[in-house]
């Protein structure tokens, strides 16, 4: 059986060269902060996956139809309607942070935000850590 690969993987594209590229003021001060609070947390550098995504350390997941292959363990991308951000665990776990975040909307593992300036940077951050530490707990990670 044929394995599939991922279509998004990382890329030698600057992550620092991307942000500045991006045309929002708003989106490109956030996406500095984001840059410099994911590096912090992982401590991994920022690497482009694909074409907009900025990604911090990697997992090596196995399903159990027997697809495999490595993603990030948290990122980002300054997308035209909001930032982006990759919360690999999903949400169950983080009720009471989402609680008290402030103004945003989630799907499957993505936190969307229009700016940093409408949520609680304190608690992102404990969201991010936590998010990552699970990551590093259940997945084989670099």
């Amino acid at each position: 059986m044929a394995t599939s690969q991922n279509k998004t993987v990382p890329t030698e594209q600057s992550a620092e060269q991307f942000i500045a590229s991006v045309d929002n003021e708003v989106k490109r001060k956030d996406s500095r902060a984001l840059l410099q609070m994911m590096t912090e947390i992982t401590d991994r550098p920022p690497v482009m996956w694909g074409s907009s995504l900025i990604g911090f350390g990697t997992y090596h997941y196995k399903y159990a139809s027997g697809r495999e292959g490595d993603f990030f363990l948290t990122g980002f991308s300054p997308r035209k309607q909001a930032l982006t951000i990759y919360i690999m665990p999903g949400f169950s776990e983080y009720e009471e942070i989402l609680g008290n975040l402030g103004k945003y909307k989630t799907g499957k593992s993505c936190l969307y935000v229009k700016k940093l300036d409408d949520i609680d940077c304190d608690l992102l951050r404990d969201l991010i850590t936590k998010s990552v530490a699970y990551m590093r707990d259940k997945y084989e990670t670099r």
